[in-house]
């Protein structure tokens, strides 16, 4: 762990993309963490981590599809918002993008349920905090 000035230890840095889909109904796409997973059982906006040599929307294309049997072309993700927070371990940096247009059925590839949800009831589903401010956001366009 690396020291910033001051002396505070800092953490791991973790950057992780994620995607409101939103429907030709105006609803939101939320999966639910499946067990075994941290946070499981909370609704989050789906995506995952950048790896290394990826941008965000790369990374958004690659687990759109993998996760939800989708693909997203790159401009059809536009970006909306982030997240900055701080977990125990990490910290964790998530750019938040919308997408109105993709191929394929939304399907939960990987166990995950999920749901499409009115934009009035985001608040309503238990989510992790780093994606709980970005329901603000998503009310304000939507």
């Amino acid at each position: 762990m690396s020291e910033q000035a001051g002396g505070v230890a800092s953490k791991r840095l973790i950057l992780v993309a994620a995607c409101a889909l939103v429907d030709v109904d105006g609803r939101v796409l939320l999966a639910q963490r499946p067990e075994g997973k941290s946070l499981a059982g909370l609704w989050e906006f789906p995506g995952g981590k950048v790896e290394p040599g990826e941008v965000p929307e790369d990374s958004l294309i690659r687990e759109l599809h993998e996760e939800l049997g989708i693909t997203v072309r790159k401009a059809c993700l536009a970006p909306l918002t982030f997240a900055s927070h701080a977990y125990e371990d990490f910290h964790l940096l998530m750019p938040l993008y919308i997408c109105r247009r993709w191929e394929g059925q939304v399907q939960g590839l990987e166990g995950q349920a999920l749901k499409w949800a009115k934009p009035s009831t985001l608040r309503d589903f238990a989510m992790p905090p780093a994606d709980e401010p970005l329901v603000a956001a998503l009310l304000d366009l939507l």
